[in-house]
Protein backbone atom coordinates (compact mmCIF):
# COMPACT_ATOMS: atom_id res chain seq x y z
CA UNK A 1 0.00 0.00 0.00
CA UNK A 2 0.69 3.82 -0.75
CA UNK A 3 1.30 4.62 3.30
CA UNK A 4 4.26 1.30 3.30
CA UNK A 5 6.08 3.52 0.64
CA UNK A 6 6.23 6.37 4.01
CA UNK A 7 10.27 6.02 4.77
CA UNK A 8 11.22 5.68 0.85
CA UNK A 9 9.56 8.94 1.09
CA UNK A 10 11.87 9.67 4.28
CA UNK A 11 14.90 8.28 3.21
CA UNK A 12 14.96 10.18 -0.22
CA UNK A 13 14.55 13.14 1.22
CA UNK A 14 17.06 12.51 3.48
CA UNK A 15 19.58 11.81 0.81
CA UNK A 16 18.72 15.12 -1.19
CA UNK A 17 19.11 17.24 2.40
CA UNK A 18 22.38 15.42 2.59
CA UNK A 19 23.51 16.09 -0.93
CA UNK A 20 22.45 19.50 -0.92
CA UNK A 21 24.29 19.95 2.44
CA UNK A 22 27.55 18.56 0.87
CA UNK A 23 27.45 20.39 -2.00
CA UNK A 24 26.64 23.99 0.08
CA UNK A 25 30.34 23.16 2.34
CA UNK A 26 32.08 22.63 -0.50
CA UNK A 27 31.01 25.97 -2.21
CA UNK A 28 31.62 27.57 0.89
CA UNK A 29 35.36 26.58 1.04
CA UNK A 30 35.71 27.21 -2.78
CA UNK A 31 36.07 31.34 -3.54
CA UNK A 32 33.92 33.48 -5.54
CA UNK A 33 30.71 31.27 -5.36
CA UNK A 34 28.48 33.46 -3.06
CA UNK A 35 25.40 33.42 -5.51
CA UNK A 36 25.62 29.75 -5.04
CA UNK A 37 25.87 28.87 -1.68
CA UNK A 38 22.92 31.26 -1.27
CA UNK A 39 21.00 29.31 -3.64
CA UNK A 40 21.95 26.62 -1.78
CA UNK A 41 21.25 27.56 1.58
CA UNK A 42 17.78 28.29 0.48
CA UNK A 43 17.54 24.87 -1.33
CA UNK A 44 18.46 23.28 1.94
CA UNK A 45 15.85 25.50 4.08
CA UNK A 46 13.32 24.67 1.54
CA UNK A 47 14.27 20.77 2.06
CA UNK A 48 14.05 21.00 5.67
CA UNK A 49 10.29 22.84 5.90
CA UNK A 50 9.42 20.09 3.19
CA UNK A 51 10.09 17.56 5.28
CA UNK A 52 8.63 19.26 8.37
CA UNK A 53 5.34 19.55 6.76
CA UNK A 54 5.68 16.48 4.64
CA UNK A 55 6.25 14.39 8.58
CA UNK A 56 3.71 16.52 9.93
CA UNK A 57 0.91 16.26 7.37
CA UNK A 58 0.76 12.33 8.15
CA UNK A 59 0.55 13.29 12.01
CA UNK A 60 -2.39 16.02 11.81
CA UNK A 61 -4.49 13.48 9.78
CA UNK A 62 -3.75 10.88 12.94
CA UNK A 63 -4.52 13.58 15.54
CA UNK A 64 -7.63 14.40 13.35
CA UNK A 65 -8.59 10.66 12.79
CA UNK A 66 -7.99 9.72 16.64
CA UNK A 67 -9.99 13.30 17.60
CA UNK A 68 -12.89 12.26 15.37
CA UNK A 69 -12.63 8.37 17.00
CA UNK A 70 -12.96 9.84 20.72
CA UNK A 71 -16.14 12.57 19.90
CA UNK A 72 -17.84 10.29 17.56
CA UNK A 73 -17.86 12.12 14.81
CA UNK A 74 -18.48 10.05 12.17
CA UNK A 75 -18.67 12.86 9.06
CA UNK A 76 -14.89 13.56 9.16
CA UNK A 77 -13.75 12.29 5.47
CA UNK A 78 -9.84 11.66 5.03
CA UNK A 79 -8.59 12.01 1.38
CA UNK A 80 -5.13 12.38 1.43
CA UNK A 81 -4.89 12.03 -2.32
CA UNK A 82 -5.56 15.53 -2.80
CA UNK A 83 -2.91 16.32 -0.72
CA UNK A 84 -0.38 15.36 -2.87
CA UNK A 85 1.58 13.24 0.33
CA UNK A 86 0.91 9.56 -2.17
CA UNK A 87 -1.00 8.41 1.34
CA UNK A 88 -4.60 8.13 -0.22
CA UNK A 89 -4.90 4.39 0.79
CA UNK A 90 -4.17 5.77 4.53
CA UNK A 91 -6.67 8.29 3.95
CA UNK A 92 -9.53 5.55 2.64
CA UNK A 93 -8.27 3.39 5.92
CA UNK A 94 -9.22 6.14 8.40
CA UNK A 95 -12.58 7.16 6.73
CA UNK A 96 -13.31 2.95 6.45
CA UNK A 97 -12.72 2.57 10.40
CA UNK A 98 -15.18 5.48 11.09
CA UNK A 99 -17.32 4.34 9.01
CA UNK A 100 -17.21 0.89 10.87
CA UNK A 101 -17.27 2.51 14.41
CA UNK A 102 -20.85 4.76 13.14
CA UNK A 103 -22.48 1.22 12.33
CA UNK A 104 -21.00 -0.48 15.44
CA UNK A 105 -22.71 2.73 17.23
CA UNK A 106 -26.06 2.60 15.54
CA UNK A 107 -26.19 -1.06 15.97
CA UNK A 108 -25.67 -0.23 20.20
CA UNK A 109 -28.12 2.69 19.55
CA UNK A 110 -30.84 0.72 18.25
CA UNK A 111 -30.45 -1.80 20.47
CA UNK A 112 -30.93 0.61 23.02
CA UNK A 113 -33.95 2.18 21.45
CA UNK A 114 -35.00 -1.87 21.85
CA UNK A 115 -34.90 -2.41 25.06
CA UNK A 116 -35.66 0.95 26.00
CA UNK A 117 -38.75 0.72 23.93
CA UNK A 118 -39.47 -2.94 25.57
CA UNK A 119 -39.18 -1.99 29.26
CA UNK A 120 -41.87 1.36 28.19
CA UNK A 121 -44.39 -1.42 27.29
CA UNK A 122 -43.70 -3.59 30.52
CA UNK A 123 -47.42 -3.76 31.91
CA UNK A 124 -45.63 -3.90 35.28
CA UNK A 125 -44.25 -0.69 36.81
CA UNK A 126 -40.56 -0.75 37.24
CA UNK A 127 -38.49 1.74 39.53
CA UNK A 128 -34.86 1.93 40.57
CA UNK A 129 -33.37 3.45 44.07
CA UNK A 130 -29.85 4.28 44.03
CA UNK A 131 -27.99 3.84 47.58
CA UNK A 132 -28.77 8.06 47.87
CA UNK A 133 -32.38 7.44 47.98
CA UNK A 134 -32.83 8.73 44.69
CA UNK A 135 -35.81 7.16 42.87
CA UNK A 136 -36.43 6.49 38.88
CA UNK A 137 -39.52 5.79 36.86
CA UNK A 138 -38.60 3.33 34.21
CA UNK A 139 -41.76 2.82 32.05
CA UNK A 140 -45.16 4.10 31.05
CA UNK A 141 -46.71 1.82 33.69
CA UNK A 142 -45.33 3.51 36.36
CA UNK A 143 -45.58 7.01 35.76
CA UNK A 144 -48.94 6.09 35.15
CA UNK A 145 -49.04 4.20 38.80
CA UNK A 146 -48.24 7.90 40.36
CA UNK A 147 -49.85 9.53 37.98
CA UNK A 148 -48.63 13.71 37.77
CA UNK A 149 -47.29 13.26 41.11
CA UNK A 150 -43.40 14.39 40.50
CA UNK A 151 -41.31 11.17 42.50
CA UNK A 152 -37.77 12.03 42.32
CA UNK A 153 -36.71 10.63 45.71
CA UNK A 154 -37.72 8.14 47.90
CA UNK A 155 -39.56 10.41 50.39
CA UNK A 156 -41.90 11.42 47.86
CA UNK A 157 -43.62 8.50 48.30
CA UNK A 158 -44.88 9.29 51.74
CA UNK A 159 -47.81 10.91 50.58
CA UNK A 160 -49.41 7.48 49.18
CA UNK A 161 -48.34 5.96 52.61
CA UNK A 162 -46.57 6.95 55.55
CA UNK A 163 -44.68 3.22 55.70
CA UNK A 164 -44.09 2.95 51.88
CA UNK A 165 -41.01 4.71 51.57
CA UNK A 166 -39.66 2.76 54.52
CA UNK A 167 -41.03 -0.81 53.50
CA UNK A 168 -39.24 -0.37 49.85
CA UNK A 169 -35.92 0.91 51.55
CA UNK A 170 -35.67 -2.19 53.39
CA UNK A 171 -36.17 -4.20 50.57
CA UNK A 172 -33.27 -6.83 49.59
CA UNK A 173 -32.86 -8.45 46.23
CA UNK A 174 -34.80 -11.32 45.56
CA UNK A 175 -37.87 -10.27 48.43
CA UNK A 176 -41.22 -9.98 48.07
CA UNK A 177 -43.74 -7.93 50.22
CA UNK A 178 -47.64 -6.99 49.59
CA UNK A 179 -48.35 -3.16 50.09
CA UNK A 180 -51.51 -1.54 50.60
CA UNK A 181 -51.56 1.78 49.27
CA UNK A 182 -53.39 4.66 48.02
CA UNK A 183 -52.75 7.28 45.30
CA UNK A 184 -55.44 10.07 44.23
CA UNK A 185 -58.01 7.91 46.25
CA UNK A 186 -57.67 5.20 44.64
CA UNK A 187 -56.59 1.60 46.49
CA UNK A 188 -54.16 -0.06 45.13
CA UNK A 189 -52.41 -3.46 46.05
CA UNK A 190 -49.08 -3.96 44.82
CA UNK A 191 -47.15 -7.41 45.07
CA UNK A 192 -43.39 -5.87 45.07
CA UNK A 193 -40.55 -7.84 43.88
CA UNK A 194 -36.61 -6.73 44.61
CA UNK A 195 -33.64 -7.16 42.58
CA UNK A 196 -29.78 -5.43 42.34
CA UNK A 197 -28.08 -4.39 39.86
CA UNK A 198 -24.36 -2.82 39.92
CA UNK A 199 -23.47 -0.72 37.12
CA UNK A 200 -20.00 1.29 37.45
CA UNK A 201 -19.71 0.24 41.21
CA UNK A 202 -23.16 1.87 42.45
CA UNK A 203 -25.26 -0.21 43.67
CA UNK A 204 -28.93 0.12 42.53
CA UNK A 205 -32.28 -1.74 43.56
CA UNK A 206 -35.13 -2.41 41.00
CA UNK A 207 -38.41 -2.89 42.35
CA UNK A 208 -41.23 -4.43 39.85
CA UNK A 209 -44.80 -3.48 41.23
CA UNK A 210 -47.60 -5.62 39.86
CA UNK A 211 -50.82 -3.90 40.96
CA UNK A 212 -52.88 -6.97 41.77
CA UNK A 213 -56.29 -5.31 43.60
CA UNK A 214 -58.33 -6.48 40.67
CA UNK A 215 -56.99 -9.65 41.01
CA UNK A 216 -57.75 -9.71 44.73
CA UNK A 217 -61.29 -8.98 44.39
CA UNK A 218 -62.36 -10.96 41.60
CA UNK A 219 -60.89 -14.28 43.57
CA UNK A 220 -62.23 -12.93 47.12
CA UNK A 221 -65.34 -12.64 44.82
CA UNK A 222 -65.36 -16.41 43.25
CA UNK A 223 -64.57 -17.40 46.84
CA UNK A 224 -67.74 -15.80 48.34
CA UNK A 225 -69.85 -16.93 45.46
CA UNK A 226 -68.15 -20.48 45.79
CA UNK A 227 -69.56 -20.65 49.84
CA UNK A 228 -72.72 -19.05 49.48
CA UNK A 229 -73.21 -21.35 46.33
CA UNK A 230 -72.38 -24.13 48.56
CA UNK A 231 -74.64 -22.94 51.69
CA UNK A 232 -77.55 -21.47 50.29
CA UNK A 233 -77.75 -25.27 48.89
CA UNK A 234 -77.35 -27.27 51.24
CA UNK A 235 -79.89 -25.31 53.10
CA UNK A 236 -82.45 -25.12 50.93
CA UNK A 237 -82.04 -28.91 50.70
CA UNK A 238 -82.81 -29.08 54.45
CA UNK A 239 -85.22 -26.09 54.88
CA UNK A 240 -87.42 -26.99 51.54
CA UNK A 241 -88.90 -29.98 53.34
CA UNK A 242 -89.37 -28.77 56.48
CA UNK A 243 -91.35 -25.96 55.45
CA UNK A 244 -93.61 -28.07 53.41
CA UNK A 245 -94.34 -30.54 56.05
CA UNK A 246 -95.27 -27.29 58.66
CA UNK A 247 -97.31 -26.01 55.71
CA UNK A 248 -99.15 -29.66 55.62
CA UNK A 249 -99.15 -29.52 59.38
CA UNK A 250 -100.77 -25.78 59.49
CA UNK A 251 -103.66 -27.74 57.06
CA UNK A 252 -104.50 -30.71 58.96
CA UNK A 253 -104.60 -28.48 62.56
CA UNK A 254 -107.07 -25.83 60.78
CA UNK A 255 -108.87 -29.06 59.31
CA UNK A 256 -109.26 -30.59 62.48
CA UNK A 257 -110.38 -27.15 64.18
CA UNK A 258 -112.90 -26.81 62.60
CA UNK A 259 -114.42 -30.36 62.80
CA UNK A 260 -114.14 -29.81 66.71
CA UNK A 261 -115.84 -26.79 66.57
CA UNK A 262 -118.46 -28.32 64.56
CA UNK A 263 -118.65 -31.25 67.06
CA UNK A 264 -118.57 -28.91 70.22
CA UNK A 265 -122.37 -27.71 68.99
CA UNK A 266 -123.79 -31.71 70.44
CA UNK A 267 -122.85 -32.96 73.47
CA UNK A 268 -119.27 -32.30 74.29
CA UNK A 269 -119.37 -29.27 75.34
CA UNK A 270 -116.68 -28.02 77.77
CA UNK A 271 -114.19 -30.79 76.89
CA UNK A 272 -114.31 -29.59 72.75
CA UNK A 273 -113.51 -26.29 74.54
CA UNK A 274 -110.35 -27.43 75.81
CA UNK A 275 -109.35 -30.26 72.60
CA UNK A 276 -109.47 -26.90 70.53
CA UNK A 277 -107.21 -24.38 72.89
CA UNK A 278 -105.38 -27.21 72.64
CA UNK A 279 -105.60 -27.08 69.37
CA UNK A 280 -105.00 -23.54 69.00
CA UNK A 281 -101.52 -23.79 70.47
CA UNK A 282 -100.28 -26.51 67.99
CA UNK A 283 -101.40 -24.21 65.57
CA UNK A 284 -99.59 -20.97 66.84
CA UNK A 285 -96.58 -23.13 66.91
CA UNK A 286 -96.58 -25.03 63.75
CA UNK A 287 -97.40 -21.17 62.13
CA UNK A 288 -94.71 -20.34 64.01
CA UNK A 289 -92.41 -23.09 62.63
CA UNK A 290 -93.92 -22.43 59.29
CA UNK A 291 -93.21 -18.40 58.93
CA UNK A 292 -89.53 -18.59 59.82
CA UNK A 293 -89.29 -21.69 57.45
CA UNK A 294 -90.23 -19.27 54.63
CA UNK A 295 -88.63 -16.27 56.22
CA UNK A 296 -85.16 -18.44 56.18
CA UNK A 297 -86.20 -19.35 52.99
CA UNK A 298 -86.21 -16.00 51.53
CA UNK A 299 -83.42 -15.04 53.30
CA UNK A 300 -81.48 -17.85 51.50
CA UNK A 301 -83.02 -16.73 48.03
CA UNK A 302 -81.18 -13.27 48.48
CA UNK A 303 -78.14 -14.69 48.53
CA UNK A 304 -78.26 -16.19 45.23
CA UNK A 305 -78.47 -12.62 43.71
CA UNK A 306 -74.87 -12.91 44.49
CA UNK A 307 -73.96 -16.48 42.55
CA UNK A 308 -76.52 -15.35 39.56
CA UNK A 309 -75.53 -11.79 38.44
CA UNK A 310 -75.54 -11.72 35.04
CA UNK A 311 -72.55 -10.43 32.47
CA UNK A 312 -72.76 -6.67 32.62
CA UNK A 313 -75.15 -5.37 29.25
CA UNK A 314 -73.42 -2.18 28.93
CA UNK A 315 -74.61 0.91 27.07
CA UNK A 316 -74.16 4.42 26.65
CA UNK A 317 -75.96 6.70 29.34
CA UNK A 318 -75.65 10.27 30.68
CA UNK A 319 -75.17 11.09 34.06
CA UNK A 320 -78.07 13.65 34.56
CA UNK A 321 -80.73 10.92 32.68
CA UNK A 322 -78.93 7.68 35.38
CA UNK A 323 -79.35 10.51 38.53
CA UNK A 324 -83.15 11.64 37.27
CA UNK A 325 -84.19 7.71 36.99
CA UNK A 326 -82.41 6.87 40.37
CA UNK A 327 -83.96 10.06 41.88
CA UNK A 328 -87.53 9.46 40.95
CA UNK A 329 -87.32 5.86 42.12
CA UNK A 330 -85.86 6.14 45.33
CA UNK A 331 -86.61 9.66 46.95
CA UNK A 332 -90.29 9.65 46.43
CA UNK A 333 -91.04 10.19 49.92
CA UNK A 334 -88.41 11.62 51.24
CA UNK A 335 -89.78 15.16 51.00
CA UNK A 336 -92.66 13.68 53.69
CA UNK A 337 -89.39 12.71 55.60
CA UNK A 338 -87.67 16.50 55.46
CA UNK A 339 -84.43 14.43 53.37
CA UNK A 340 -83.03 17.02 51.24
CA UNK A 341 -81.83 15.47 48.05
CA UNK A 342 -78.85 17.93 46.80
CA UNK A 343 -77.29 16.51 43.19
CA UNK A 344 -74.35 17.64 41.25
CA UNK A 345 -72.47 16.50 37.84
CA UNK A 346 -69.27 17.81 36.76
CA UNK A 347 -69.49 18.61 34.29
CA UNK A 348 -72.98 18.82 33.22
CA UNK A 349 -72.11 16.30 30.27
CA UNK A 350 -70.68 13.76 32.12
CA UNK A 351 -71.44 10.07 30.55
CA UNK A 352 -70.65 6.38 31.17
CA UNK A 353 -70.86 3.00 29.33
CA UNK A 354 -72.52 0.45 31.85
CA UNK A 355 -75.39 -1.68 32.58
CA UNK A 356 -77.95 0.65 33.58
CA UNK A 357 -80.32 -1.71 35.21
CA UNK A 358 -77.36 -2.89 37.69
CA UNK A 359 -76.51 1.03 38.19
CA UNK A 360 -79.71 2.04 39.10
CA UNK A 361 -80.78 -0.95 41.88
CA UNK A 362 -77.03 -0.40 42.66
CA UNK A 363 -77.63 3.83 43.37
CA UNK A 364 -81.42 3.00 44.96
CA UNK A 365 -79.37 0.41 47.21
CA UNK A 366 -76.81 3.18 48.78
CA UNK A 367 -79.45 6.05 48.61
CA UNK A 368 -81.96 3.49 50.81
CA UNK A 369 -79.13 2.80 53.15
CA UNK A 370 -78.78 6.78 53.56
CA UNK A 371 -82.22 7.13 54.26
CA UNK A 372 -82.00 4.35 56.95
CA UNK A 373 -79.07 5.89 58.35
CA UNK A 374 -80.52 9.53 58.62
CA UNK A 375 -83.37 8.14 61.07
CA UNK A 376 -83.70 10.34 63.77
CA UNK A 377 -81.30 13.55 62.33
CA UNK A 378 -81.80 16.93 62.14
CA UNK A 379 -82.52 18.17 58.79
CA UNK A 380 -80.75 15.33 56.75
CA UNK A 381 -79.18 15.11 53.70
CA UNK A 382 -78.16 13.29 50.99
CA UNK A 383 -75.24 14.40 48.45
CA UNK A 384 -75.59 12.19 44.71
CA UNK A 385 -72.34 13.55 43.05
CA UNK A 386 -70.62 12.70 40.20
CA UNK A 387 -67.04 14.12 38.64
CA UNK A 388 -64.00 12.31 36.85
CA UNK A 389 -61.29 12.29 39.33
CA UNK A 390 -57.42 12.93 38.81
CA UNK A 391 -56.83 9.75 36.77
CA UNK A 392 -59.62 10.87 34.23
CA UNK A 393 -62.14 7.86 35.78
CA UNK A 394 -65.41 8.81 36.41
CA UNK A 395 -66.61 8.90 39.83
CA UNK A 396 -70.18 8.80 41.63
CA UNK A 397 -71.01 9.52 44.99
CA UNK A 398 -73.44 8.97 47.66
CA UNK A 399 -73.08 10.82 50.68
CA UNK A 400 -75.06 11.34 53.83
CA UNK A 401 -74.87 13.49 57.11
CA UNK A 402 -75.63 10.50 59.59
CA UNK A 403 -73.47 9.21 62.21
CA UNK A 404 -71.70 7.25 59.90
CA UNK A 405 -69.53 4.00 60.06
CA UNK A 406 -66.35 3.19 62.16
CA UNK A 407 -63.55 3.26 60.96
CA UNK A 408 -63.29 -0.50 61.91
CA UNK A 409 -66.09 -1.62 59.48
CA UNK A 410 -65.18 0.13 56.24
CA UNK A 411 -64.27 -3.11 54.58
CA UNK A 412 -66.54 -5.95 56.42
CA UNK A 413 -69.47 -3.31 55.27
CA UNK A 414 -68.87 -5.17 51.38
CA UNK A 415 -68.76 -8.81 53.31
CA UNK A 416 -71.72 -11.30 52.36
CA UNK A 417 -73.55 -11.98 55.50
CA UNK A 418 -72.30 -8.63 57.35
CA UNK A 419 -74.49 -6.18 58.28
CA UNK A 420 -75.11 -3.15 61.03
CA UNK A 421 -78.90 -3.66 60.86
CA UNK A 422 -81.39 -5.31 63.16
CA UNK A 423 -83.37 -6.44 59.78
CA UNK A 424 -80.52 -6.04 57.62
CA UNK A 425 -79.53 -9.24 55.21
CA UNK A 426 -75.97 -8.10 54.43
CA UNK A 427 -76.63 -8.40 50.84
CA UNK A 428 -76.91 -5.04 49.15
CA UNK A 429 -73.58 -3.78 49.99
CA UNK A 430 -71.88 -7.05 48.53
CA UNK A 431 -74.12 -7.10 45.45
CA UNK A 432 -72.87 -3.47 44.95
CA UNK A 433 -69.53 -4.51 45.30
CA UNK A 434 -70.27 -7.36 42.68
CA UNK A 435 -71.28 -5.01 39.94
CA UNK A 436 -68.56 -2.65 40.56
CA UNK A 437 -66.08 -5.41 40.00
CA UNK A 438 -67.87 -7.01 37.14
CA UNK A 439 -67.68 -3.15 35.45
CA UNK A 440 -64.21 -3.30 36.12
CA UNK A 441 -64.67 -0.57 38.88
CA UNK A 442 -64.22 -0.34 42.86
CA UNK A 443 -66.32 0.51 45.62
CA UNK A 444 -65.10 2.30 48.52
CA UNK A 445 -66.56 3.70 52.03
CA UNK A 446 -65.39 6.84 54.09
CA UNK A 447 -65.96 9.30 56.56
CA UNK A 448 -67.26 12.50 55.35
CA UNK A 449 -66.82 16.27 56.77
CA UNK A 450 -70.21 15.87 57.97
CA UNK A 451 -69.45 12.80 60.11
CA UNK A 452 -71.95 10.69 57.85
CA UNK A 453 -70.92 8.01 55.14
CA UNK A 454 -69.45 8.47 51.62
CA UNK A 455 -69.71 5.74 49.52
CA UNK A 456 -67.27 6.20 46.41
CA UNK A 457 -67.73 4.18 43.08
CA UNK A 458 -65.18 4.38 40.61
CA UNK A 459 -65.45 3.22 37.31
Amino acid sequence: MAFNKFPLYVLSRILLMMLTLVMLTQVLTAPGYHATCVLLSALLIGQLVEMIRFVSKTNTELVRFLAAARNADFSQRFQLSKQGCGFDELGETFTGILDKLQLARAGQEEELRHIKAVVEHVPVPLISIKANEQLTLWNNSARRLFGAHAITRVNDLARFGGEFPATLMSMIAGERRLVHVTIDDMEHRLSIVASEIVTGGQREILLSMQDIQSELDIAQLQAWQDLVRVLTHEIMNSITPVASLAKTAVDLAVDVKAKVQGDSRGSRGESAEEIIEEIDDVLSAVQTVARRSEGLMHFVSSYRKLTRLPEPKKSHIKLLTLFSQVQLLASREWQDKGILLATKITPAELDLVLDVDMAEQMLINLLQNAEQALAGVNEPQVALTAFLNARGHVVIEVSDNGPGVADDLDDKVFVPFFTTKKEGSGVGLALTRQIMIAHGGHVALRSNDHGGATFTLTF
